[in-house]
């Protein structure tokens, strides 16, 4: 019954013939695969945790470890996997906090190249589908460790990760800006300044009515997604086109952009749906302003929206969920001038780009046309101000590498985290609520968890480095003596450079 749940669910993935595992070989010394359970009903669906281990053991012996990105929790303890892992959690469907980066890159590059590594190791990463998260990560590892380009880590993790026709491994916006971030990075001596940062002002052309408008960041070492403001009516200015495009060119110092000449709302005629924070239909251009200063502990910054309408029966129907991150050490080109980042700036993107619900390109009704946030650093001498700016630098080999704390592992797939299950559909509204969005919409009381994950795995499928498949796992346990565990390379073909293979062990 397990095996054909499993089969279910993976139904658009190439899967082990055999064994039935949910794994792939991104490169000889790199497999991703989807976060494994050893709690039910999961492990019915799931890559069962004793299963993986028993394949891992048998393939590549004690020459394995774990790194998992699960906010939501692992689904397992650290001893069924040896105490092998590295944990790095962060939130499904978002991208790094980018001070784990540095890390996260050290460690898996110790263990494959370190003073104590040896020929033939492998790191496994996982997330919860093995695909976002864990995409970032490898196609990290690829750019930063190996010196591959971007197109080309992309390309090679979509092609082991994904059956042809369906998109991308690693494919959301924000998730895809890291990778670059990462580029950048590697390109310039790894520095990175974490900082904290002021959200000043956030400009919205064609906004829609019913959309609620929030600043959100990192918290809790990043496992945590905190709102640090949802803008109110009080906060916001509308203005007409061609004076706020001339706001927007004088932004190169942030403060020249405030001086705006203030514009009374226009109200009338508009319907209000929660007395606070509700966007009247046909504003063209609006700027927020914050009552109060947003500061932010670090430089990734994210603009979350939500449009709502009202429905009956004290119900409210979300039609639009959206958001998009960014981090202000390098959209202040701190990397190209030597870690001397802008002391503030712009970062502007149209609706068309932004993230869509739960890692997807589905957005709802459009909110808006075009967002631009102006933001600025905060001296550690303001008011709120800390110690930063931290200089984060990678780990030289042999030098302590810092790691995360884990998230609970019996909370995988009972986690609320409102960040990861925002969608569409009727919420409750009461006084209690207003203007903060729930975690998820209904659901019917019968749905199941097997119709979450067939969405969440859509597209994925297993293979070995040479793009086989899998073959017939024969008997368990590790490789006997004189046994080669590893596999070739990537393809010929596909004209993408190679990671070294490894060798006989020694």
């Amino acid at each position: 019954m397990a095996s054909i749940l499993r089969q279910i669910v993976a139904s658009p993935r190439q899967k082990h013939p055999e064994a039935g595992l949910d794994l792939c070989y991104v490169a000889d010394n790199i497999i991703a695969t989807s976060g494994p359970s050893s709690t039910f009903p999961q492990r019915a669906y799931r890559n069962p945790t004793d299963a993986l281990v028993k394949f891992l053991d048998y393939k590549h012996g004690n020459d394995w470890a774990i790194w998992e990105f699960r906010a939501e929790g692992t689904g397992y303890p650290d001893s069924e996997v040896y105490g092998r892992i590295r944990h790095y959690p962060w939130p499904d469907h978002h991208p790094p906090p980018f001070a784990l980066i540095p890390n996260i890159m050290a460690s898996m590059r110790d263990w494959l190249k370190g003073p104590d590594s040896k020929v033939g190791r492998v790191v496994v990463v996982h997330c919860k589908a093995g695909k976002g998260r864990s995409g970032t990560a490898a196609c990290s590892y690829l750019i930063s460790e190996e010196g591959w380009v971007v197109e080309d880590a992309l390309l090679r993790f979509t092609t082991r990760r994904m059956r042809s026709g369906f998109g991308a491994g690693v494919s959301i916006p924000s998730q895809l800006r890291w990778v670059r971030y990462v580029d950048t990075w590697t390109k310039h001596r790894k520095l990175y300044l974490e900082r904290q940062v002021e959200v000043v002002e956030v400009h919205v052309w064609g906004l829609r009515d019913g959309v609620k408008v929030a600043v959100e960041g990192y918290i809790d070492e990043g496992r945590t997604i905190k709102n640090f403001h949802t803008f109110h009516r009080h906060e916001r200015t509308n203005v007409d086109g061609s004076e706020f495009d001339s706001t927007i060119a004088s932004t190169a110092n942030y403060e020249d952009s405030l001086p705006l000449s203030d514009t009374k709302a226009q109200l009338d005629g508009v319907q209000q749906q929660d007395g606070s924070n509700t966007i009247e239909a046909g504003a063209a251009a609006v700027i927020f302003r914050p009552s109060q200063p947003i500061v932010l502990p670090t430089n990734d910054i994210n603009i979350d929206f939500e449009r709502r309408n009202k429905a009956a029966y004290g119900w409210t129907m979300v039609t639009s969920v959206a958001h998009v991150w960014f981090n202000a050490f390098f959209e202040g080109h701190g990397p190209e001038n030597n870690g001397i980042a802008d002391p503030d700036g712009v970062f502007e993107i149209a609706w068309d780009g932004m993230d869509g619900i739960k890692g997807s390109a589905r957005k709802g009704t459009k909110a808006f046309d075009r967002l631009t946030v102006v933001w600025r650093v905060v001296d550690d001498g303001e008011k709120g101000g800390t110690e930063l700016p931290l200089i984060i630098t990678e780990p030289k080999e042999g030098e302590p590498v810092p790691e995360t704390a884990a998230a609970d592992w019996k909370t995988a797939g009972h986690s609320n985290l409102a960040a990861i299950g925002k969608d569409l559909g009727l919420r409750t509204e009461s006084p209690g609520s207003v203007g903060v969005s729930k975690a998820s919409s209904l659901r019917s009381s019968g749905s199941s968890p097997l119709a979450k994950e067939e969405d969440h795995l859509v597209g994925v499928k297993s293979h070995g480095a040479d793009g086989e498949e899998l073959v017939e796992l024969h008997q368990q346990g590790p490789p006997r003596g004189g046994e080669q565990s590893t596999v070739i390379a990537s393809p010929p073909d596909l004209g993408i450079p190679k990671v070294a293979s490894p060798g006989p062990k020694s």
